[in-house]
């Protein structure tokens, strides 16, 4: 598909409204990152890419601090982490990852948009050898050093690879050296703008223009569910 991880990302600056859609997202995941792991960043890898992403994206520090106080809160909500795969309109693979207080309804949401988008909801694990589970960090490039050190650095702590997009750079590697490729990133002194596991498609797929408008509108009824924090596609 290409890089989902930039497709996406695109159109999601174009249609989230930060106040009221993205900064509930990013500070869902970093409760969720407390909870599981601890409210120390220092110690948490989960938690301390949520912050980063957080940061990137000018949710306040205030946002940020009271969503860690909500892991630990005694009323805090207890959210599952869950997963629906499905095929959409003109058969686009779609990952769906969504953290929820209420399974029930967060099925019934994201099956209605898949059938009435002329798709439908695949057995759990259907898509599973579709996407590749990568560690993906995104930083700005830096005037100060040189691309090919970075990268000869990075591989003792898992990089797979690194991809030059101008004003970011973004490097992957495999999910389990997530912690550690993104910790190096951060103690090299380069400002990170995104960190998270992501799903990346191991064949892409193209789309007509007119195709893609179709499943652009499903896509977005997917985002804007409160429930839904990431969805990768093989669009290429």
């Amino acid at each position: 598909m290409g890089r989902a991880f930039e497709y996406r990302r695109a159109s999601k600056e174009k249609r989230w409204d930060k106040m009221s859609k993205l900064f509930p997202k990013l500070g869902k995941a970093i409760t969720v990152a407390a909870k599981e792991g601890g409210e120390d960043p220092e110690v948490n890898a989960k938690l301390r890419a949520a912050i980063a992403t957080a940061r990137a994206e000018n949710m306040p520090k205030d946002n940020i601090d009271k969503a860690i106080a909500r892991a630990t809160a005694k009323d805090a909500v207890a959210y599952t982490e869950i997963n629906y795969e499905g095929k959409g309109p003109h058969g686009v693979l779609i990952w769906v990852e969504c953290a929820t207080d209420n399974n029930t309804r967060t099925f019934s949401n994201i099956r209605t948009i898949f059938n009435k988008s002329g798709g439908g909801l695949l057995p759990t694990g259907g898509l599973e050898f579709m996407f590749d589970r990568k560690s993906v960090v995104q930083f700005k490039k830096p005037e100060d050093k040189d691309l090919e050190e970075i990268e000869l650095e990075l591989i003792d702590h898992g990089l797979e690879e690194l991809e030059d997009h101008g004003e970011d750079v973004v490097v992957y590697g495999e999910f389990t050296s997530f912690g550690a490729l993104s910790k190096a990133v951060e103690e090299m002194g380069l400002e990170i703008t995104k960190a998270a596991p992501e799903r990346i498609a191991t064949n892409s797929a193209e789309f007509t223009e007119e195709q893609l408008t179709e499943i652009e509108e499903m896509l977005d009824k997917l985002e804007d569910d409160e429930d839904v924090q990431n969805v990768f596609t093989n669009i290429a």
